[in-house]
């Protein structure tokens, strides 16, 4: 295993130009700095993380003409045995400096946001074999820290999963030679097509980090087994790649506006939508409805009362840091939280596991924000 480098940033603010918009924050321009936040325990057993640098020499970057081959930066998450040892962190200061920027935020806030405490060991060896993996991706502008805390829980409960940092669609990213990259991808995010082409890229960095690591780690990894999950284009992007590439057996879209055309004969993979009521069948957006139609096979689509945007992510974790309040009437962050975790890990266990899931079922009197608006 490499180095593990901080994931980058957690980004606070707007929800990207991808997705249905979110109910706002404010700021609280007055507050006292707030000491560092601690990341929802795990539910499982210990676990350890590091970083990857990739490059994939078979095609160019997309954002950068100059860049012959595309390097992408991947976390991964893993059990491990029981052991002391350093933590994970959490994000550089100079790249929490530079992400707080980028959403228009001031960066006063940089080093106490960098030093966010997370569970995983740093660069412990994994434990277990042939285990199933997930991909994370996150959504547009933000980097993989956002979902930090649902890959370090999906990790404790004995998954290994791959965080992806789509270089230059985040406002900072760190690559092998320590150089920190911004969103290049920001700068034609109002073209036609760009959606639709973002997705397209994406699909095509998980099929290259699945090509990778399941050769890398063959032992590890269950082949047969592999999901993928993402928030805001990060779940429009699981469509594209489940569309675009057999290996991925299950998807989960968190409030993820989709762009990529599921074709006419449909999708037979099991495929879950969790959103906010943005979402809701006949909502604001409705991408969902059309898309709805056309997945053939075991599906849920589940809306969470009193969410917002980024209540899959970490962003309400730490919106005390960084000096965001949520708006009266909102879900409490942790249970936010706790509800995407439970939600998202029921769904993998039944498909990647084949454990009966009653949480699946139907509404819950334990889980009474989640309504079962289609099934």
């Amino acid at each position: 295993m490499r180095r593990l480098l901080a994931a980058a940033l957690l980004t606070a603010v707007a929800a990207s130009a991808c997705s249905a918009p979110e109910p706002p924050r404010s700021a609280a321009p007055s507050a006292a700095p707030a000491r560092p936040v601690t990341l929802p325990v795990p539910a499982g057993g210990p676990i350890g993380s590091t970083v990857l640098h990739l490059t994939d020499a078979s095609r160019p970057d997309p954002w950068d003409e100059s860049l012959p081959a595309r390097e992408l930066k991947v976390t991964l998450w893993y059990p491990t045995k029981p052991g002391d040892g350093p933590r994970a962190p959490y994000m550089s200061v100079k790249e929490a400096e530079l992400l707080l920027t980028g959403t228009g935020m001031a960066p006063e806030s940089s080093q106490a946001l960098s030093q966010t405490r997370t569970h995983a060991v740093r660069d412990a060896d994994p434990a277990g074999r042939g285990l199933p993996l997930v991909v994370l991706s996150p959504g547009f502008t933000k980097p993989m820290s956002t979902l930090t805390s649902l890959a370090e829980d999906l990790a404790a409960r004995g998954y290994v999963v791959a965080g992806i940092d789509h270089t230059h669609e985040s406002y900072a990213t760190t690559l092998a030679d320590g150089r920190v990259v911004g969103c290049l991808a920001c700068e034609s995010s109002n073209d036609p097509g760009f959606r639709a082409g973002l997705v397209r890229g994406r699909a095509a960095d998980v099929s290259f980090v699945l090509d990778r690591l399941t050769t890398a780690y063959p032992h590890l990894i269950d082949r047969e087994r592999i999901a993928m999950a993402g928030q805001s284009i990060g779940g429009a992007a699981a469509v594209a790649a489940m569309v675009a590439d057999p290996r991925i057996r299950a998807g989960i879209d968190m409030d993820g506006t989709t762009y990529a055309r599921i074709p006419d004969g449909g999708l037979s993979r099991p495929f879950l939508f969790l959103g906010t009521p943005q979402h809701a069948p006949g909502g604001l957006d409705h991408s969902w409805d059309r898309d709805w139609r056309k997945l053939t096979g075991w599906r849920r689509w589940l809306v969470v009362d009193r969410a917002e945007h980024q209540t899959f992510t970490d962003v309400p974790l730490v919106a005390g840091v960084i000096g965001l309040e949520s708006l009266p009437g909102m879900l409490p962050a942790a249970r936010g939280a706790e509800l995407t975790r439970a939600y998202v890990a029921a769904f993998l266990d039944l498909h990647l596991r084949g454990r009966p899931q009653p949480l699946l079922d139907g509404p819950s009197p334990r889980h009474p924000e989640v309504r079962f608006a289609a099934q």
